[in-house]
């Protein structure tokens, strides 16, 4: 039902912004269909990747790795995996459902997320060069036991 009406305020505002001014609401059709199909590839390869873990791996497997039962861990596992991960939050949003449908924890969940958006090892190189490596190490650092924090106040919580 969400997915319904955010579509109908998207298709609303679009509507909308054309009626203002057509060539800018074309041109902006044209590079959202643009920043879709860069992301397209990844898109097809998070899906790729699921299916071959859901496929190979049993549940009693996974739940093992990112269930109750994974303990603190698990935990670390999967805000290690977040943190060197780079796949848009976009992505990791289905992704997190199918593993919470899989019999993840909601600890596991929260982990994942937050590390995979506050922590960038991928990114590390660059912010070294653009803002030092005491700023990008403490940085992600602070990031990292933040992620860790929210992930175990979320299990609480919830």
């Amino acid at each position: 039902m969400t997915a319904v009406i955010i579509n109908i305020i998207a298709l609303g505002a679009f509507a909308f912004a054309f009626s203002r001014n057509r060539q800018k609401a074309l041109k902006s059709i044209k590079v959202a269909a643009k920043m879709f199909l860069g992301i397209l590839p990844m898109l097809i390869i998070i899906i790729l990747l699921i299916g071959l873990l859901f496929g190979f791996v049993s549940e009693e497997g996974l739940q093992q790795f990112i269930g109750e039962q994974s303990g603190p861990l698990g935990v670390l596992l999967v805000a290690v995996t977040g943190a060197v991960l780079h796949i848009p939050a976009l992505l990791a949003f289905p992704l997190s459902a199918s593993l919470l449908a899989k019999g993840a924890s909601i600890t596991i969940i929260a982990t994942f997320i937050t590390s995979l958006t506050m922590i960038g090892v991928v990114t590390l190189p660059l912010e070294i060069k653009e803002l030092g490596g005491r700023f990008a190490a403490l940085r992600n650092g602070t990031s990292f036991v933040a992620a860790l924090t929210i992930s175990l106040l979320m299990g609480l919580v919830i």
